[in-house]
């Protein structure tokens, strides 16, 4: 099986390509960059990409995304992701591709090498390979908007359609005072502590789109 790698950590890229071709794996490209990865797909068209979520330049989802694209050229191309962390979002947009041949593992699993073989076999093969940390997460957050009350959640869906504070208090007719507390009631019941870019807008936002 032809395999591609991308991941930007030189010994764990290194140490994936010996690894894949001591079980008779032909790695035909590695990658360390974002950039790099979607015309390496494009033009070896692997039996398997082994991609690392976050890679250079930005280290946010260049990897994912490339592998979205390449499956948007070469439909069903199986894709295997590897994270350092649980990223529901993540996994969510991989797996609302229901052509299979999909992975998301933890990169922890690479340590025991014949279930990490075997998730990169699956996928070449057409399977769907879920690390059972991922799926727990997923599983907890499949309805994360439920905690919310009523009026918690027709503020989030004002919001999601980029409404302000004053303009959500005019079309609920409640005060901005009220608005601020609701949102403030989002944030804490989603988890989304303050943070240095202060994006809890936005995340509480994709949270209501991906529920």
């Amino acid at each position: 099986m032809r395999v591609v790698i991308a991941e930007d950590h030189a010994l764990l890229r290194d140490g994936l390509t010996r690894l894949l071709e001591a079980f008779e794996f032909e790695v035909v490209a590695t990658v360390d960059n974002g950039p790099e990865l979607l015309p390496t797909l494009r033009e070896h068209k692997p039996d398997v990409a082994v991609v690392d979520v976050r890679l250079p330049p930005t280290f946010t989802d260049e990897g994912l995304q490339a592998a979205i694209a390449a499956r948007g050229v070469v439909p069903g191309m199986p894709i295997l992701v590897l994270s350092q962390h649980v990223e529901p979002l993540y996994a969510r947009e991989l797996l609302g591709d229901r052509r299979g041949a999909v992975g998301y593992l933890l990169k922890d699993r690479v340590c025991d090498v014949a279930e990490f073989v075997d998730a990169v076999r699956q996928v070449a093969d057409g399977g769907t390979v879920m690390d059972p940390e991922v799926v727990a997460r997923l599983l907890d957050r499949s309805r994360p908007l439920d905690v919310l009350t009523a009026r918690e959640r027709e503020v989030l869906a004002e919001m999601a359609a980029g409404r302000s504070n004053a303009a959500i208090a005019a079309k609920l007719f409640v005060s901005e005072k009220a608005v601020s507390k609701h949102i403030n009631g989002i944030f804490t019941k989603l988890s989304l502590p303050p943070s240095d870019d202060d994006n809890r807008r936005v995340r509480a936002v994709l949270a209501y789109l991906n529920a």
